[in-house]
């Protein structure tokens, strides 16, 4: 069931460990109305793929471990966006503009990978349904395949699990960046059509383009 995108789970997860603290954050993999996602509680790098879990969109566990408490959160998404994977995670920079409620500003064109100017979705306690309302508000009217959760971390997506990272780590540098750089003066921000120029580029990237 699903042996394919829980072996990508277990093999991928421990990819957060540089992007979040401890067991806090998680990676999920879909396949048509199913998805793989890391257990709760388990540590990254003692994962198998026997004890991921693999979940409904209706929220039905079908097997592995107990499922990561941000389900209904991947659930929301997979339920209204076209992404093949999800990874949420605590990254420190992104966390702390998430913290401030401001979103992350288009000041380098590697947050094309997530479609531009990254929002703050509206706070919600963890784990509920809430939560993945708001974090899918967020993203549906930016147009973004990511977002700030308020007070709270980051969740990204992509077409498998390694692109949901990518995502993330972009999201990441690029508020890292902008937090430098307001330390030292104010930042100047990409217009939109130039970050819709890179997106367009990356679908290339690596495949030949000189």
């Amino acid at each position: 069931m699903l042996d394919e995108e829980r072996a990508a789970v277990a093999r991928e997860v421990g990819s957060l460990a540089e992007l979040t603290p401890g067991r806090t954050g998680n990676l999920s993999v879909r396949r048509g109305d199913r998805f793989a996602v890391t257990p709760t509680g388990v540590p990254y790098d003692d994962l198998s793929a026997d004890e991921v879990s693999v979940v409904s969109l209706e929220g039905e566990h079908l097997a592995g471990a107990d499922p990561s408490s941000e389900g209904p959160m991947h659930r929301g998404i997979y339920r209204t966006f076209e992404a093949g994977a999800i990874a949420h995670v605590h990254s420190p920079w992104a966390t702390t503009l998430a913290v401030l409620h401001e979103p992350v500003p288009p000041v380098h064109y590697a947050i094309a990978n997530a479609g531009g100017e990254v929002p703050v979705a509206e706070y919600a306690t963890y784990g509920t349904k809430e939560l993945a309302d708001n974090a899918v508000a967020a993203m549906d009217e930016a147009g973004t395949s990511a977002t700030l959760l308020a007070n709270h971390g980051v969740v990204a997506t992509g077409a498998d699990a390694v692109a949901a990272i990518e995502t993330a780590r972009a999201v990441e540098a690029t508020a890292r960046l902008y937090g430098q750089a307001r330390g030292i003066g104010d930042p100047t921000t990409l217009p939109d059509e130039e970050i819709q120029r890179v997106a367009e580029k990356f679908e290339s990237y690596g495949q030949g383009e000189d």
